[in-house]
């Protein structure tokens, strides 16, 4: 029998399998390669790797674990997980059965795109979440935000520390008068109307196409979709969810343990907060330190 599976090896999942590694733990990872950056070009704000291309970050990561003899990574699914603390059975897409005493469930979650023509195909490029990944690069630009609710007020005082210039697509969106008049006041213009399509023509800007035109060119859009998590194993698990304005994540203790005993979760599946490549590797790391410590006797 193994220490610990991890289901997910983007950088929660490697975090934590190196800290198991190093402690000389028994650990298989299972992944599917498609972690949720893949559509970035690079990443940033995270130490030591500052710019670099998401997948060079996890090819370096998944090279530097191969040294550590108890680390297997197996690039299969999940599909189920039976059993309980210390005796767990996970399933693969291949019909594999492995044991383990601990499991961290690290696979992340998926952005539910919307059917607008260009948005999808701009993900990550010119149409972006998160300003801490990349607002740097397009700072005192012309910034657009998707309306998707009252959060996105939240957005908007925080976008001013890198911009004086940003329009609210409201998206057919109820914006509340008071937030109206909030926005008028800090010079925030609001744009009415169905988005019906984003056209890039540059690096990061595009042409934000509306049902009312006129279509407004921005430098960069940023948006914020619902997600869902990229498996269903919290569902069959019956594990307890936080839910959030922008989808549901799993609750976890301080120590980053679900509401099973033994099974722990990392990364953006477990982070109602905000996602990102340092807060992931963070949270892998604590998962696998904390699931170590519990199996001390």
């Amino acid at each position: 029998m193994d220490h610990v599976i991890i289901i997910g090896g983007s950088f929660a999942g490697l975090a934590a399998a190196l800290q198991l590694g190093r402690a000389r733990r028994k650990v298989i990872v299972l992944d599917t390669g498609l972690q949720r950056n893949r559509f970035a070009t690079r990443s940033h704000g995270v130490l030591g790797h500052d710019d670099k291309p998401p997948s060079e970050i996890l090819a370096a990561a998944r090279q530097q674990l191969a040294r550590y003899p108890a680390i297997r990574m197996i690039n299969a699914r999940a599909d189920s997980i039976s059993g309980a603390i210390d005796n767990f059975s996970v399933f693969t897409g291949d019909g594999e059965a492995i044991r383990a005493r601990r499991v961290i469930l690290s696979y992340g979650v998926v952005d539910q795109m919307p059917d607008v023509p260009g948005f999808a195909e701009n993900w990550g490029t010119s149409v972006i979440p998160c300003p801490y990944c990349d607002g740097f690069e397009v700072a005192d630009q012309h910034w657009g935000l998707v309306w998707s609710g009252p959060q996105s007020m939240n957005q908007v005082r925080l976008f001013h520390d890198w911009t004086d210039r940003l329009t609210v697509f409201s998206d057919v969106h109820d914006i509340a008068p008071d937030i109206r008049a909030d926005l008028a006041r800090r010079k925030v213009p609001v744009i009415d109307g169905r988005i019906t399509g984003v056209v890039r023509h540059s690096r990061h800007g595009s042409t934000v196409n509306l049902d009312t035109g006129p279509n407004i060119a921005v430098d960069i859009l940023f948006a914020h979709p619902r997600t869902k998590p990229s498996a269903s194993l919290h569902e069959t698990l019956g594990l307890a969810t936080v839910n959030t304005p922008t989808g549901i994540v799993l609750k976890t203790d301080e120590r980053r343990e679900t509401s099973i005993p033994g099974i722990y979760a990392a990364g953006d599946l477990a982070n109602p907060g905000i996602p990102s490549v340092t807060t992931a590797i963070w949270q892998g790391a604590m998962a696998g330190i904390f699931a170590q410590q519990s199996m001390l006797v």
